[in-house]
């Protein structure tokens, strides 16, 4: 049985997920709506971290509850933040990383879908039922990164 396999890699995407979502919440400070929401978003995935490592304990794997934090960088990044803010260059920066965050959040809503067939399949219920819950919040992050993208494009690729 794979699952274990499919668990592991889907716990590895939400931890990446948190790491990435924290650190445009903190390199975008200046911008108040990209970093409240983005770490909103990041307690989602702080929250599917866990649940997958409770989950894993069913298949002998010990995955961890610990997710990535802002650290000492976060400071270092938000001062950054505050210094560029007036420059045109972070709306470039932003959609870079706005960019990066979908194409991530992706990754991790179709490891939701292989999960969710593999708990089928095997008959997992608890399993499916973690995956139904999780993955439309996934989903939210995909079209929130989506959105803040077709907002922010036209007057930073205009300018």
């Amino acid at each position: 049985m794979k699952i274990g396999l499919a668990l592991r890699e889907l716990h590895r995407a939400e931890k990446n997920l948190v790491r990435d979502l924290l650190k445009v919440s903190d390199r975008h400070k200046a911008e108040h709506e990209i970093h409240h929401v983005a770490r909103d978003l990041a307690g989602w995935s702080e929250r599917h971290v866990r649940d997958l490592a409770e989950a894993g304990r069913r298949y002998d794997l010990d995955l961890g509850t610990s997710v990535p934090t802002s650290g000492p960088l976060g400071t270092i990044r938000e001062k950054a933040s505050e210094l560029t803010r007036g420059l045109a260059q972070p709306g470039l920066l932003l959609l870079a990383d706005l960019r990066r965050l979908h194409r991530s959040a992706a990754g991790v809503s179709l490891d939701w879908e292989l999960l969710a067939q593999g708990a089928q399949a095997v008959k997992d219920a608890d399993l499916l039922a973690l995956a139904q819950q999780c993955h439309p919040q996934t989903l939210r992050q995909m079209k929130w990164s989506n959105s803040m993208l077709k907002i922010l494009s036209p007057q930073v690729l205009a300018s």
